[in-house]
């Protein structure tokens, strides 16, 4: 009879860690992670915003797939302008806290060559992301990510997304720059996009 229970036991076992590892991507984060070990050629400043040297940042992953609108949606179509990639969940409390000051600083970046994409992750259900973004009225793109793909396409060192909410500033050369794993208000946005705004 015990021989029996055994197999059953080591399945329950093995399906525990397999949903606590899922569970453990799609948290929404509170920004007290710490960014990759190894080389990683980043610096996390005070108030958890991590940062490359231009000449230094890693190529950013190819990011494509279908928007939520149905439409295909790919990153590199926007090389050539500062791109902010919001990793968000309709689940997610601390991503409808920043999401207003997304819409706001989108909307006064978007003449600077700023294009904001969001990329929504974990919603089984496509209509739960899209209320999302009509309740708070969203207006720029986000691919419709249900299973996580997208933030395991960073490679692993590189200032990849770890929680939700994270928010990713790819510069104009389609390279990795900054990198935040917190909910952001509107003026730690700015400071992630200005400086790479002005570079030049």
């Amino acid at each position: 009879m015990s021989s029996g229970r055994a197999p059953r036991r080591r399945s329950t076992l093995l399906a525990a860690t397999v949903v606590a590892g899922a569970l453990t991507l799609s948290a929404c984060g509170d920004g007290t992670k710490a960014g990759g070990g190894g080389n990683t050629n980043f610096v996390t400043g005070s108030g958890g915003i991590s940062t490359v040297a231009k000449g230094e940042r890693t190529d950013a992953p190819k990011l494509a797939g279908t928007a939520l609108d149905g439409t295909a949606l790919d990153i590199a179509d926007y090389k050539g302008k500062v791109v902010v990639l919001n990793f968000w969940g309709s689940w997610c409390g601390p991503c409808r806290a920043e999401a207003k000051h997304f819409v706001k600083v989108s909307e006064e970046m978007k003449d600077q060559g700023v294009q904001f994409v969001g990329v929504n992750t974990r919603d089984p259900q496509k209509s739960l992301a899209v209320s999302f973004e009509e309740d708070f009225g969203v207006t720029y793109p986000s691919l419709y990510d249900p299973t996580g793909k997208q933030l395991l396409r960073f490679p692993k060192g590189t200032l990849n997304p770890k929680a939700i909410p994270s928010t990713v500033v790819v510069d104009r050369e389609g390279k990795l720059a900054a990198r935040s794993l917190a909910a952001l208000d509107a003026t730690k946005l700015r400071e992630m996009i200005d400086p790479l705004v002005a570079e030049k």
